[in-house]
Formats: structure tokens, C-alpha cells, sequence
């Protein structure tokens, strides 16, 4: 066979129409192609949205907690985005619903007495902002979607009032809290009628008391005001 071999000027004084750079690869170096993209780039942009969203939603959970009485957990494993809205639309206007990972609310309520809700963060968890005083009827409308949809595996995984964590067994003493209507009923009932009302009344739970209290200072400073 006969081969024939090709041999370079040694001098560099003359330019040539090739190099060796553009007639061999170096299989260590990247395309130079002007439609090339490092993958790099993708991975720093992707890290840098998802560490924004994560960020975000941190920050939406503390502002959910400004003035929020109660806040629970809600199992929502094979819920449908339908599912949501149709709940979304069943709760009060003070009463807002948001989905966040375990690890982003617990980094949101670190450090505050919020930080109780612990125990129940395991599974997929939608939290349940109450901005009210009303307890009952911010949670009586999931109780009631969740009997329509038959959804008895989707419970309160957890929730924490006043401070203190109620597991799920623990609920019922939420949902039976007086409203500011039957407060009122037994504070003035209690004022108007024999001691011994007055008695029943302080010998009852600490928080029933705290509440009666508070509603009847309340009232006391709307009548001053309206006068």
C-alpha cells in the first residue's frame, strides 16, 4: 500500500489557508458551535428559580401568620387541583388554605410559638390559615367537604392554638369552642342570674374563661366608644 505524507513548512513567516486546530479535534475541549449550550448554565438558572420559589413561599407562610389564631395541617395525599379550588371556594373570606412542603413551613414558623406544629409534619401537609376568633366555623367547612367527598383518610394531621399542639384526636375541643354569640349568652346569663351561675362560669375550663373575658371587655369598650 502506498501511503503518502504531508509535511509542514517549519517557517512562520507565511500564513496558510488551515491549522491544526481546525483539522484536529481535541476531544478534551467543547464545541465552540454558536447553538451550543452548556448544561451548567440550565442547572445554575433551574437552582436559582427553585431556591427564589422556596424563598417566596417562606415568606408567604410569616405573612399568613400575622394575626392568625390557628393553624393546622390537612392531609391532602390524592387530592385533585379540582378538589382544591371547589374547598378553596367553601371557606370563610378569613380563612386561607396554601399547599408548602413540610421543610419550608417549618423554617417559616421557627423560633415562634407556631414551632409547636411539629409533630405533624410528615406526609403531604396543606395548611390552614384562620384569621379569626371563630374557630368552629373556620373549621366546620372542611369537616363538611371532607364527609361529602368521602375523604377519611385526608384528616387534620395537627394544628396549634393559643400555643399548644392538638393531634388529631384532639380536634373535637376545637370544633366545639363557644362562638362570640354563646359567650356573650353565658357571660351576660351569668351577670343577670344567681351566683351560683357566676361559679359555674369561673369554675369552667381556663380558656372558656380567658374568652368570656376578653369578649365581655370587649363589649364593655364598643358600648363606651358609642357613647
Amino acid at each position: 500500500m502506498e501511503a503518502t505524507f504531508f509535511t509542514l513548512p517549519s517557517s512562520t513567516s507565511h500564513s496558510y489557508p488551515f491549522s491544526l486546530k481546525s483539522h484536529f479535534n481535541n476531544p478534551l475541549t467543547l464545541p465552540t458551535h454558536p447553538h451550543f449550550k452548556p448544561k451548567s448554565k440550565n442547572l445554575t438558572i433551574r437552582s436559582a428559580i427553585s431556591r427564589t420559589k422556596k424563598e417566596e413561599t417562606v415568606e408567604t407562610v410569616k405573612q399568613q401568620l400575622e394575626d392568625c389564631y390557628l393553624l393546622a395541617g390537612i392531609s391532602y395525599k390524592g387530592l385533585t387541583v379540582k378538589q382544591f379550588q371547589e374547598l378553596r371556594s367553601q371557606l370563610p373570606d378569613t380563612t386561607k388554605l396554601l399547599v408548602a412542603k413540610n421543610t419550608l413551613v417549618l423554617k417559616a414558623i421557627e423560633g415562634t410559638k407556631w414551632e409547636a406544629l411539629k409533630p405533624c409534619m410528615k406526609g403531604m401537609n396543606a395548611w390552614l390559615f384562620v384569621h379569626s376568633e371563630e374557630i368552629p366555623a373556620a373549621l366546620k367547612p372542611y369537616r363538611t367537604f371532607q364527609k361529602e367527598k368521602k375523604l377519611e383518610d385526608n384528616d387534620f394531621t395537627g394544628a396549634v392554638f393559643e400555643g399548644k399542639f392538638y393531634g388529631p384526636e384532639e380536634f373535637k375541643a376545637l370544633e366545639t369552642l363557644p362562638t362570640r354569640a354563646e359567650i356573650y349568652s353565658q357571660l351576660l346569663g351569668s351577670l343577670k342570674g344567681p351566683a351560683s351561675a357566676v361559679v359555674g362560669t369561673i369554675q369552667a375550663p381556663a380558656r372558656n374563661l380567658v374568652m368570656v373575658l376578653k369578649a365581655y371587655v370587649k363589649k364593655l369598650e364598643e358600648e363606651g366608644g358609642s357613647q
